[in-house]
């Protein structure tokens, strides 16, 4: 809708008139006199009967022109929809495995066989797009952990730099309990007690390297009040050729699964299994109804200024009479040459 912002500035279009109707006019000296010859040649030089239209069409022009630079004043403006604005929501690691295990293709993402990094990546797009008003960080690591965004609200930058993560990079072990404390620090060093502090694991291996043991690493989650969600990553069974024909095995035989429920259970999280993309989709779902991303009651409105559109019809208006001033005074400088 519009509206104007400072509307009392429209107390002011009247003042012209004011000033009009109660000053008092300039003295004429009536001893001042112009002689001419023949009235009807002083007629036909000035324009019999044109004075006053033009008298009237400057002033209705000035008086536009004060119309318009008094609306300005007022300031114009649009005020859009209602939008929600996002309050202090969570702090929000998320830990991503790249160990040499996650090179298994046992994940299908639209019809195609990949392995279970490129799947993680896809699917988590949707999910960190979705956590309007949270700070989210990322966590890689394998045998080495790194800390590759800290908490932010720039998701995009975080989903850019998990897009670019490859599975090596930290190493072919998996150091779990390295990666929580890592989380831990990262989460404690935000300085912001309010926020809820979650830590969502992905991993498909068991803890084969670090020096921090994983459950007293959950431990002292647990006692700087964070919350972690781990996920299990990898399917139960895979069909592979072989040279005795097709036989079934288990790619997920090293994922350790009592450690994993452990850990988000005595932090008060929850262990999730992700055999395929579908139960990830769903997973991150459930994720969203566990940890709903924060959001305002009032929201706000946006506000556009649009005070100088008037100024600038003003303006041209201006310009308008400026040149019509100047017509008027040449014209005259002429009828005095000639008169001369």
């Amino acid at each position: 809708m519009w509206q104007l912002a400072w509307w009392w500035m429209l107390l002011a279009l009247p003042l012209p008139w004011l000033v009009r109707r109660w000053s008092t006019p300039d003295p004429v000296d009536r001893d001042a006199a112009l002689r001419v010859p023949d009235l009807e040649e002083f007629a036909g030089l000035s324009g019999a009967g044109g004075t006053k239209s033009g008298s009237t069409g400057r002033l209705l022009l000035l008086w536009g022109i004060w119309a318009l630079v008094v609306l300005a004043a007022a300031r114009p403006q649009y005020v859009g929809e209602a939008t929600a604005l996002p309050a202090t929501g969570r702090d929000l690691l998320l830990a991503v495995d790249l160990s040499g295990s996650m090179e298994e293709q046992d994940f299908q993402l639209n019809g195609e066989w990949v392995d279970r990094l490129t799947a993680t990546k896809a699917v988590a797009r949707d999910f960190i797009d979705r956590r309007v008003g949270d700070r989210i960080g990322l966590i890689l690591f394998g045998r080495e952990t790194y800390l590759q965004a800290p908490l932010t609200f720039d998701r995009q930058t975080v989903q850019t730099l998990l897009d670019e993560a490859v599975i090596g990079l930290a190493g072919k072990e998996t150091a779990i309990g390295d990666a929580i404390g890592l989380g831990i620090k990262t989460l404690t060093d935000a300085g912001i007690d309010e926020n809820r502090r979650v830590f969502i694991m992905l991993t498909d291996g068991a803890n084969t390297a670090g020096a921090v043991d994983p459950l007293k690493a959950a431990d002292l989650a647990r006692e700087r009040s964070m919350v972690i969600y781990a996920i299990g990553i990898g399917a139960d069974a895979l069909m592979v050729r072989s040279l005795f024909g097709v036989r079934q095995i288990n790619p997920s035989a090293d994922l350790d699964e009592e450690t994993l429920t452990t850990i988000a259970a005595g932090t008060g999280g929850r262990y999730f299994r992700a055999r395929n993309t579908e139960e990830f989709e769903q997973i991150y779902a459930l994720l969203d109804e566990l940890e709903p991303a924060a959001s305002d009651e009032t929201g706000f409105r946006p506000v556009n200024e649009h005070f100088y559109w008037p100024l600038g019809a003003a303006l041209a208006l201006s310009l308008v009479w400026a040149a019509a001033a100047l017509r008027r005074s040449a014209r005259e400088v002429v009828l005095e040459a000639a008169d001369g």
